[in-house]
């Protein structure tokens, strides 16, 4: 098995981005890459029935601390991914990240840069990040 770090995955990404090696066929390809994960869950949800959305207005008040908001603040989602379902939506996100490997790529970017400075943002900002 080949290496699967952020370099050789981008390395492997721009060797085979051979047909959409326009910028704007990889920004049509990335987005439209979204699309098919989120269509992916949504399928999940209304076709399978694995998984349930039970969505409400989150708990959240004025004095709560972190550590409450952490215990309270719910994801919506109920049950987990089937077999199917969680295959289809592994090999839609690889889609998505080799996209954005190739975007990286054809902008002169390191995908494994881009990974360590959004890290690095996230942890200065800690809790202020919260979007």
């Amino acid at each position: 098995m080949k290496d699967a770090s952020c370099k050789a995955f981008q390395q492997t990404a721009d060797e085979y981005l051979i047909r959409h090696r326009s910028i704007l066929d990889v920004l049509s390809k990335f987005q439209e890459s979204s699309a098919r994960v989120n269509r992916a869950v949504a399928k999940a949800v209304t076709s399978c029935g694995c998984l349930k959305i039970q969505a409400s207005r989150q708990p959240i008040t004025p004095n709560m601390t972190l550590s409450e908001f952490r215990q309270l603040v719910s994801s919506h989602l109920q049950g987990s991914l089937c077999e199917s379902c969680r295959e289809v939506i592994i090999n839609e996100i690889g889609a998505n990240l080799f996209y954005q490997a190739a975007l990286c790529s054809l902008l002169g970017l390191e995908l494994e840069e881009v990974l360590e400075k959004e890290m690095q943002r996230i942890n200065a900002f800690g809790i202020f990040n919260l979007s």
